[in-house]
């Protein structure tokens, strides 16, 4: 299947960069073909913005880097409006989230106003300045980075932004054996300096819309909207997560099931991004931390509990 080839192909060249993260990589480009935005949380060193510009390489796209910081304004993310005395008219600059690749590093050190600029540009998929609207080119993916240590002089995402972004990952640090193969590929050479695009942007556009054709049978629907409602019951659970997590799950399980080279999602997929798509959408109650329960280990609980759809024709 080429679809599968060239997904596959996009993976293979992040792991270049990204030694013994290849669940990472599948997930971040999962994603990416879903038209979504990704979360990560980690600490730093262990290589978040390697892999967005791996990623960015790979399907030859503008790469734009935002470093948040408490005096950071919504103008020097969205744009400006100049006047040019030559022309004695405003002309638009436009700020980094044009581009079609967006590293948000350490999104929660700048304040909600500047996050809501941001977010906003993620959801509407387009930036309004001085009342007039600009799209954002195609493809439009956002990376933003959070460190889960410092909590000073941070500003944590609200639960309506955190719900912006499709799914939240943890990079986690390299097994011994794996760090002392990053030592050896980085000795004499950075291996990001090495990667060549594999895919051009209209292919990678191409597979976005591929990503829609993927059919999901009425049952994994069902099974979906049963889990999510479940959340929303759990006696752990303060806040369930919203219809849009419905949506997200479906979508990235359709991207899934296209990397994996099946025109149809099944219950796997659904059960495998569950914890990624739920698991930054879910407020836990006090009794869940008195308890040492996690929220992991509560999606994992309704997983299980949740009845699987019986396997039948995939409906045409």
């Amino acid at each position: 299947m080429i679809e599968q080839m060239q997904i596959q192909s996009i993976v293979t060249n992040i792991e270049k960069v990204m030694i013994g993260k290849k669940n990472i990589a599948e997930l971040a480009v999962i994603a990416l073909l879903a038209e979504g935005h990704v979360l990560l949380e980690d600490v730093p060193g262990v290589g978040k913005t390697m892999m967005v510009r791996a990623l960015a390489k790979s399907i030859g796209a503008d790469f734009k880097r935002i470093q948040f910081t408490p005096d950071l304004l919504p103008s020097d993310v969205l744009g400006v409006s100049i006047y040019n005395p030559k022309e004695m008219e405003f002309e638009f600059r436009p700020g980094p989230i044009m581009g079609n690749i967006v590293l948000a590093d350490e999104i929660n050190r700048t304040s909600p106003k500047t996050q809501s600029a941001l977010l906003e540009g993620m959801e509407e998929a387009s930036v309004t300045i001085d009342g007039i609207t600009m799209p954002i080119p195609k493809p439009f993916f956002v990376m933003a980075t959070q460190n889960p240590i410092e909590h000073e002089g941070t500003y944590p995402l609200p639960e309506a932004q955190l719900d912006r972004f499709l799914l939240k990952l943890q990079i986690g640090y390299p097994h011994p054996s794996e760090e002392i193969e990053i030592l050896n590929r980085v000795e004499k050479a950075l291996p990001i300096e090495q990667i060549q695009s594999v895919i051009t942007l209209e292919q990678l556009v191409d597979l976005q819309r591929q990503v829609k054709l993927v059919k999901v049978d009425s049952t994994i629907k069902s099974y979906i909207v049963e889990l999510a409602n479940r959340t929303r019951q759990d006696t752990y659970v303060y806040l369930g997560v919203s219809p849009r997590a419905s949506i997200a799950l479906m979508r990235a399980s359709q991207a899934l099931a296209l990397l994996h080279g099946r025109d149809f999602v099944i219950p796997d997929d659904i059960q495998y991004l569950t914890p990624f798509v739920f698991g930054h959408r879910v407020i836990l109650r006090p009794e869940a931390r008195y308890d040492g329960i996690s929220t992991e280990e509560v999606l994992v609980r309704i997983v299980k509990r949740t009845p699987v759809p019986i396997k039948r024709k995939v409906s045409q």
